[in-house]
């Protein structure tokens, strides 16, 4: 402990000392500040995203900001899309890791916590056209966005145009733009060693980037990474292993250019778990948990039978989730004459995602029979014996037997680890299996005709999408309650309840393994379904925007959208089962090895179910904005904007029973917005301020619930209403060319316009009720979020501190908990060695907060099953009063990294 005060101590003192030098640099530039020629220079860049024609940001009436590479490159962010914390009014929650992060802006925003549909309403772009044109429950552009050497900025466009300027994407436009190469030679190599976490685990990367002249007006550029990673939260395996490699080579000739680009990843990355958490108002994690713990199960392998397409299902937790894109592109432009222009983008991708992870995991008691009624299909009377699957010792013992009310659990023994977090408890871990195999085409032509002080833009977007999807939850695994928990066994010997007709109390006596020899039980029966998803997509797009210059300083800006989608599609499901029953008798399967009393590979296919659909979805999007320049100086402009999005592939996935087809009524995500932008500059100052208004309707809601019979159903999908009052500030300040301050800050005000969700009660649809929570506040949508980077140059040698400051979020949409606000500090110092030899130590969050970013509700396996909306006041206030530990996921712990780079 005393050894840890004095680190903390040292790293205060850092930061002290790094803000006392700033202050001081800072007075001695104000008194020379007439002498400093140095000016900012942000303003006046010149942008390409988002506008049909190309204009400084002094002069568009968009919100957008730009990240240039110097930016980039000091950071080390946690994935690409961790990098858009550098912009206001965009909301990044990217504590899971490289993958499945949450990013929205100015509160349209699918309100996931864990990021699984978190980029509905937005379009992450590599080069002007989508990472990939559909997203659905674990399938996004984060599975296949890098930021690397690469990558010359980023331009961030926050709602207005995107709405009429991008596919299905009125949220917002986030365009990683790629280098290409010029007239010389150049390049850069960046080396990267990290120590993370309280276990200093490593990380190992490797960043290229070279770009030139091939010969007579024709360039090119490669670059890429490889990283090997073993996590700030070290699971006993890579954490993230992989890499890309990107090219592209461009020919100018004398009425235009052809850029063709080239991109293949290769990547396998994890993903954080929920963690045990004492505190409801300073979040902590429990005893015998830090910031670094891991509940990733080992490396093991799982096999199952594959229901649909016959063999097996082959799971390794070790193979965490890998992601594979390969796609070739084409940027085209020319000039046609008589100012008239040709814009071509176009590409091809095909893509894929293998999980092969664990889904969120729960801690469940020893004597709660849902569990066991899952692993086994039914409950037993007899003797519960878990053992390490290691070494064999018996760690827990549980008795079932018959009460007044039904079976009841007395537990024998428990040496279990753990127990003082929750006593009689372990963790249930059903196993994600997806594969996700998309191949895609999308392409964007473009007409603009200069017209004396207007530009007239009108074209087109098609986009082409073909899913396949298979899935399930066929595998559990029960682990030890504890950091990189230990996997159990479950033998049970006595008597499995399967009543019949005739006899209520029929019991199957035996000796019964619920879980094989390395801890995996097989989710009983129904609880157990495979399904197969075959979609289709089609999207196509007629779009024309108009921009007169009426005088040297008034502009007007206008432009409409129409879109339509077409999906169509398949759903295949199993429908299992683990028993038999003939002449009123019931008996259990024998599964593969013709072992009814190895439960965890009983079950056997009753059926399978396919339901077909077939949806067209119409959109219609306008947006229009006035800006006005008052000098070089100072510029307002006003936008008012309404946006169509059709909904993600889920709600067509989610109709995969015959009972639920019917119910398949997708409809469109439908925004307002209206925003006011202030720009304004001086030499050492600019400054870009939007106050917005946003409403977001037809936001869907559904609930898996317990049907009482051991499996699962939906329910009919409800839509609410959401709307959000705000302001963004960005600014650089440049008192002198040793000193500078960027820092961009959002307050909002988001509210739940119209508000329902189902309360499920008991197991079954029978009592299933509507609640209303209109009026309250959105759930995960922080009120303030402000970054504020001070950067410190002193002859070679350069320092900055990066303050992030994120409040506090309910964490639900009934507003029964808020997740706590907190701050966290970055820390970089480097040093120029020569004009090609640089390096730069970073720590990140250096005073090792545990900010929270999502959370999973106490109580029992059916009440975290139910979701963070079914957590009622009462629930909450005894939980308060008891301490009662629930789950978190939390921003990384203290990082530290050394990079070397060489540029030539």
């Amino acid at each position: 402990m005393k050894r840890t005060t004095q680190v903390l101590h040292s790293k205060i003192s850092i930061a002290l000392l790094f803000f006392t030098a700033s202050a001081t640099v800072l007075a001695q530039a104000q008194e020379q500040k007439k002498a400093d020629t140095t000016k900012t220079a942000n303003i006046d860049e010149v942008i390409v995203t988002g506008v049909f024609d190309k204009r400084t940001r002094m002069n568009a009436p968009v919100a957008i900001s730009v990240l240039k590479s110097e930016l980039i490159e000091r950071q080390v962010p946690n994935s690409a899309a961790d990098l858009l914390k550098n912009v206001p009014g965009v909301y990044v929650n990217s504590s899971l890791g490289e993958i499945r992060n949450n990013v929205s802006s100015r509160g349209i925003s699918a309100g996931s916590a864990d990021g699984t549909f978190a980029y509905e309403y937005i379009s992450m772009q590599e080069d002007g056209l989508p990472v990939t044109n559909t997203t659905y429950f674990n399938y996004g552009p984060d599975f296949f966005l890098r930021a690397d050497a690469t990558i010359t900025q980023i331009d961030a466009v926050r709602g207005g145009p995107a709405s009429i300027t991008a596919a299905n994407a009125p949220g917002g436009i986030f365009n990683y733009i790629s280098k290409t190469g010029g007239n010389k030679f150049s390049g850069e190599i960046r080396a990267k060693y990290g120590v993370q976490g309280a276990d200093n685990s490593g990380f190992h990367r490797i960043d290229a980037d070279f770009g030139g002249p091939l010969g007579d007006n024709w360039f090119y550029n490669i670059g890429g990474f490889y990283r090997y990673d073993l996590g700030a939260r070290y699971p006993g395996y890579p954490f993230n292993n992989g890499g890309q490699v990107k090219a592209n080579i461009m020919k100018k000739y004398n009425r235009g250019s052809v850029k063709v680009f080239l991109k293949y990843l290769n990547d396998h990355n994890g993903y954080a778990q929920l963690i045990p958490t004492r505190s409801y108002t300073d979040p902590e994690p429990a005893e015998g948990f830090s910031s670094s713990s891991s509940l990733l199960i080992p490396k093991l392998q799982y096999n199952s039978q594959d229901f649909i397409h016959g063999g097996n299902v082959d799971f390794n937790s070790g193979r965490l989730v890998g992601n594979q894109y390969r796609s070739v592109a084409v940027n085209w432009d020319h000039d046609l004459g008589n100012d008239w222009k040709l814009f071509l983008t176009s590409k091809y991708a095909d893509n894929s995602v293998a999980q092969n992870s664990i889904g969120n995991t729960f801690v469940t008691s020893l004597t709660d029979n849902v569990p066991y009624a899952l692993l086994m299909g039914t409950v037993g009377v007899g003797t519960y014996s878990f053992r390490d699957a290691l070494t064999g010792q018996e760690l827990a013992s549980v008795n079932a037997g018959v009460g007044a009310t039904g079976v009841t659990y007395n537990v024998t023994k428990n040496l279990l680890p753990g127990q003082n977090v929750q006593n009689n408890s372990i963790i249930l871990s059903p196993l994600n299996f997806y594969e996700n195999k998309v191949k895609e085409s999308m392409s964007q032509l473009t007409i603009n005709k200069k017209w004396r002080n207007m530009n007239f833009s009108f074209g087109g977007y098609y986009g082409y999408s073909d899913v396949w999807r298979f899935s399930g939850i066929n595998g559990i695994a029960l682990t030890t309650l504890e950091n990189r928990p230990r996997m159990l066994t479950l033998d049970f010997t006595g008597g499995l309840l399967y009543p019949t007709a005739s006899n209520p109390f029929n019991l199957i006596p035996g000796a019964f393994k619920v879980t094989n020899k390395d801890g995996f039980a097989q989710g009983a029966g129904s609880t157990g379904d495979l399904l197969e998803f075959r979609a289709k997509q089609q999207q196509g797009a007629a779009f024309f925007g108009h921009t007169w210059d009426i005088t040297e300083n008034l502009t007007v800006d206008w432009g409409v959208r129409y879109e339509k989608v077409w999906i169509k599609g398949d759903n295949t499901r199993t429908f299992l089962t683990n028993t038999a029953t003939q002449n009123g008798t019931v008996s259990l399967q024998g599964g593969p090895d013709n072992n009814p009393y190895t439960i965890y590979d009983n079950n056997t296919l009753v059926r399978l179910t396919n339901v077909s659909y077939s949806r067209q979805i119409d959109n219609f999007s306008y947006s229009a904005a006035v800006n006005y320049k008052f000098n070089n100086k100072f510029a307002v402009y006003g936008r008012y904007s309404q946006g169509s999005k059709a909904p993600d592939l889920d709600i067509f996935f989610a109709s995969n029973r015959e009972e639920t087809i019917g119910l398949l009524n997708p409809q469109s995500r439908k925004t307002q917005q209206a925003e006011m932008g202030l720009k304004a500059k001086t030499t050492y100052f600019d400054a870009f301020v939007t106050p917005f208004y946003s409403v977001l309707k037809n936001i869907p809601v559904g609930a898996m619930a317990d049907n009482g019979a051991g499996g699962f159903y939906t329910t009919p999908t409800l839509y609410n209403e959401n709307e959000t009052w705000g302001v963004e500030v960005e600014t650089n300040i440049k008192p002198s060319s040793h000193f500078t301050i960027r820092a961009v800050l959002t307050l909002q005000d988001p509210k739940v316009k119209k508000g329902f969700y189902w309360n499920l009660n008991k197991p079954g649809i029978a009592d299933d009720q509507i609640v209303s929570y209109s009026g309250t506040t959105v759930a995960y949508t922080p009120k303030i979020i402000a970054n504020i980077t001070p950067n410190l140059t002193i002859g070679n040698a350069f320092a900055f501190v990066t303050w992030s400051y994120l409040g506090e979020r309910e964490g639900s949409n009934t507003n029964i908990y808020k997740l706590p606000a907190f701050s966290q500090f970055d820390l970089g110092v480097g040093y120029n060695f020569t004009k090609n030899l640089s390096a730069i130590i970073n720590v990140n969050n250096i005073l090792n907060k545990y900010g929270v970013m999502s959370y999973q509700r106490p109580g029992s396996l059916v009440q975290q099953l139910a979701g963070f909306e079914s957590f009622t006041q009462a629930e909450y206030d005894a939980a308060v009063a008891n301490n009662t530990p629930y789950f978190t996921v939390a921003i990384p712990p203290t990082s530290g990294y050394l990079t070397v780079t060489y540029k030539f």
